[in-house]
């Protein structure tokens, strides 16, 4: 088991011991980060399946076999794209996967809202490492360092796929396509 910095680099960052999390440090993590974790994991899960693979994932850490190395942000999204990944290998075997929860409420309703449909069918369609940028980017507004991280490629390929991903929303969406982030903000 290693450890972490317990100096926070930035609002994301959550210090923690180098020793098993207790049940408050893993309620606090919990607290601060499953409603993001939640929208990420459905971009990989139906509804009821992205909150078995957030819960999977902290039931994990309370098992007390699991030690946060690095930024705890960036730690529970891994953890997260890689459960959902597992999870969607094992439903594939048993039915397709049909993408039916609506990203953009914390609920997974949809609010019928036109603009925000077709934004949500755009990123359905990015390819999952752009998707995995422009979500973590944009809804978590996690940094390149930690989207580098938490995919496992460098800055400069978290920023790519980022910016590869915001010109394919753009392209489907049309030229009066609104994006969260403006230009100046890739950099």
């Amino acid at each position: 088991m290693s450890s972490i910095s317990r100096e926070p680099a930035n609002d994301w960052d959550d210090a923690l011991p180098a020793q098993p999390l207790s049940i408050d440090e893993i309620r606090r993590l919990y607290g601060r980060h499953s409603p993001a974790l939640l929208l990420y994991a459905r971009t990989y899960a139906a509804d009821a399946g992205a909150a078995d693979v957030v819960h999977r994932v902290f039931l994990k850490l309370l098992s007390g076999n699991y030690v946060i190395t690095g930024d705890a942000a960036a730690y529970l999204y891994r953890s997260v794209r890689n459960e959902a990944m597992n999870d969607r290998r094992r439903r594939s075997r048993e039915v397709p996967f049909v993408q039916e929860a609506r990203w953009f409420s914390s609920d997974g309703r949809a609010d019928g809202d036109e603009e925000g449909l077709a934004l949500e069918q755009a990123i359905a369609e990015l390819p999952d490492e752009q998707r995995d940028a422009v979500v973590m980017r944009v809804w978590s507004e996690m940094t390149f360092e930690q989207v580098a991280e938490a995919t496992g490629v460098s800055v400069n390929t978290a920023a790519s796929r980022y910016r590869y991903g915001l010109e394919k929303l753009r392209e489907r969406l049309g030229a009066g396509g609104k994006c969260s982030r403006k230009a100046s903000d890739e950099k």
